[in-house]
């Protein structure tokens, strides 16, 4: 694995990312197609709108199935980034410091992470600013 930084720490799930959800963004697009002949050719419809809702209940199950885990993982890294700020600074995180803001603290290390947190709640940075602002990137090698 390449060391994380601001430029290189995302991480797609080949199988995923790049052939699952193409595949059934694909089939949902095309079965509807299939449908829209089928009525404008006056043949029966069924089988095409069956088909159609089993691509599109597949594709928002795919959706559904990488949205709730990574809730959950956000919810753990509130947590942790809010005990870390505790920690450091014997107060909790400032409470204006948005979900995407405490994620992208996350990489900055703790030297770094107090000036950061304040910046972010009274600058209301974003995300990418916040990552940019980094010096010595902490890597977290556990999300995906």
């Amino acid at each position: 694995m390449l060391q994380q930084n601001n430029t290189h720490h995302t991480q797609y799930v080949k199988g995923y990312h790049y052939i699952l959800v193409p595949l059934l963004s694909i089939g949902a697009i095309t079965s509807l197609v299939n449908v829209y002949l089928q009525w404008a050719a006056h043949y029966d419809m069924l089988n095409s709108i069956l088909i159609a809702l089993l691509f599109i209940c597949g594709f928002f199950s795919a959706v559904y199935l990488r949205q709730f885990p990574l809730r959950a993982q956000d919810r753990a890294i509130r947590a942790e980034e809010n005990l870390r700020h505790y920690i450091l600074t014997n107060k909790p995180l400032d409470s204006r410091v948005t979900m995407a803001q405490v994620i992208a603290l996350r990489f900055a290390p703790d030297k770094e992470f107090v000036v950061l947190a304040d910046r972010a709640a009274k600058e209301n940075l974003s995300p990418a600013e916040i990552k940019k602002d980094i010096r010595e990137w902490r890597a977290d090698n556990h999300r995906m």
